[in-house]
């Protein structure tokens, strides 16, 4: 019998993003026993689930859980349903071709690896990537040059795509909840580096999900560059994240990395409110403060 992969996938208010995966997961050659897809947005999307072809198991959470929490939960189900492999999905993604799992699994074996996961191209560009790689030294975002250095080890961006055998899960637990949103994904790559479970990507297969260009602000050309998210809500989240897993894992790099690079930024964007924003996230995160539901800092 070929593995068994389950799909862990979270959705929030994208009823036409989850259309689109679930079609694409739907015609995947691979063994896909089923779909766990947490739907935590103000507008259901049960029936477009329940219309599928893709054996998808909908659970509605009526309190958005952030990407941590739903993809915590999701992954608990899609482990429940007793496959050996897990495959994360966000709703904005879907697999490039029907052949994305089959390919991931076949490069597992190959390697001997627990862990997978596919390159990350934009919507309409498929030779662009929508997060770059550092290659030489230097950011970028061109498939083909990252794609001429075959598999990609021990780097990779979760969680699109991303192909985990279940037990792994049992060694360096699931996404963290106090992340909600972004950081969670870097959060679970260092758990996974100092677990000493070996992972990569896998340059000859890729997903679709909307590219991140507009984030990278550079400082020092490609050598130094900081990300800025597009609103407060993820601004928030992202510095105050960073702050956090510099202090827990101790990551003096990041710490002279973003202490150098955000002041230098907003000081030649002219932002000093920016700045503020900046520091007093990042010195919460680098004390243990503000974690707790959105609504508690006035999302």
């Amino acid at each position: 019998m070929p593995d068994s992969v389950a799909v862990a996938a979270v959705t929030f208010d994208r009823p036409d993003d989850v259309k689109t995966l679930l079609e694409a997961l739907a015609a995947q050659t691979g063994n896909i026993t089923s779909v766990a897809l947490v739907d935590s947005g103000k507008s259901p999307v049960k029936d477009i689930a329940e219309d599928s072809s893709a054996p998808v198991n909908y659970i509605r959470s009526k309190t958005n859980l952030g990407g941590a929490g739903g993809f915590s939960l999701a992954i608990l189900s899609a482990m429940a349903s007793g496959a050996e492999w897990i495959w994360i999905m966000d709703d904005d993604a879907h697999p490039e071709d029907p052949e994305c799992v089959a390919t991931l699994l076949a490069a597992a074996k190959e390697r001997g690896l627990d862990v997978v996961l596919p390159l990350v191209v934009a919507p309409g560009a498929p030779d662009t990537l929508s997060f770059h790689f550092r290659i030489d030294g230097k950011l970028t975002h061109d498939r083909a040059l990252v794609a001429e250095r075959g598999f990609l080890p021990n780097v990779g961006h979760f969680f699109n795509g991303a192909l985990i055998r279940a037990d792994v899960f049992y060694r360096v637990g699931l996404p963290d909840l106090r992340l909600f949103i972004r950081g969670d994904e870097t959060d679970f790559m260092i758990r996974l580096r100092r677990a000493g479970v070996e992972f990569g990507t896998v340059t000859t297969v890729a997903l679709t999900h909307p590219a991140a260009w507009a984030e990278v602000q550079p400082v020092l050309g490609d050598r130094m560059h900081v990300l800025v998210p597009e609103n407060a809500f993820k601004q928030f989240y992202f510095y105050r994240n960073r702050g956090h897993l510099t202090r827990r894992y101790r990551r003096v790099r990041s710490l002279v990395a973003d202490t150098v690079g955000y002041p230098v930024h907003f000081a030649r964007t002219r932002d000093p409110k920016g700045f503020v924003s900046w520091l007093r996230a990042y010195a919460a995160g680098l004390g243990g403060r503000r974690f707790g539901p959105p609504s508690d800092f006035g999302f």
